[in-house]
């Protein structure tokens, strides 16, 4: 039996996303995110109600501020109280696991979609992704970016404006593009 297009996205292999169960989906995200995205005047508490809703879960106490936006929502999965500042990018083609107690700033992108580096290959329309795991208690400083397949430990911060290409150690701090350890995690 062969699988899908989600059935192959979710499970990590090459995949086409404009078949039409995944256009269908990302077309009821895109009115998710319209609806979320206009909540402005909402309290916390409904605001929480639509993450709730549409995400694979959102923690007691997390606060996501609009505009927000993501490929379909149902791959996130949030802790409890973490903040994630205006105009947060999710790009959520397999799983984003954010831990408790995270600060996450404004502008900050992360990604778990990725393309073929081979050429022909790209120009099929292929595409694939890596999840994202971010650990409890992690500051993520503005505009800072998470590529694909990155794991950020608990307790680590990532400056402001930095490009995490690889692992981020728990408790290290790292900053820059690309990414480097500039203070390693306590004990080390």
């Amino acid at each position: 039996m062969s699988l899908s297009e989600k059935q192959k996205m979710l499970a990590g292999q090459l995949y086409h996303a404009g078949c039409p169960e995944l256009q269908a989906e990302q077309i009821a995200n895109k009115h998710w995110m319209q609806r979320y995205n206009s909540s402005f005047e909402l309290l916390n508490d409904a605001r929480h109600g639509l993450l709730a809703a549409h995400f694979g879960q959102a923690g007691e106490g997390t606060v996501i501020r609009p505009p927000f936006y993501c490929d379909y929502g149902y791959n996130i999965s949030i802790g409890r109280n973490t903040f994630i500042n205006f105009n947060c990018v999710i790009l959520d083609v397999l799983p984003v696991r954010i831990g408790d107690d995270c600060q996450v700033g404004p502008a900050v992108q992360i990604y778990t979609a990725d393309h073929p580096l081979d050429p022909e290959l790209r120009r099929t329309g292929l595409e694939s992704g890596r999840p994202v795991t971010i650990g409890n208690n992690v500051w993520i400083g503005g505009g800072a970016i998470i590529l694909p397949g990155v794991t950020l430990g608990d307790n680590a911060v990532v400056g402001a404006g930095s490009v995490v290409t690889r692992d981020v150690p728990a408790g290290a701090v790292v900053v820059g593009n690309p990414a480097r350890v500039r203070q390693p995690a306590q004990g080390q």
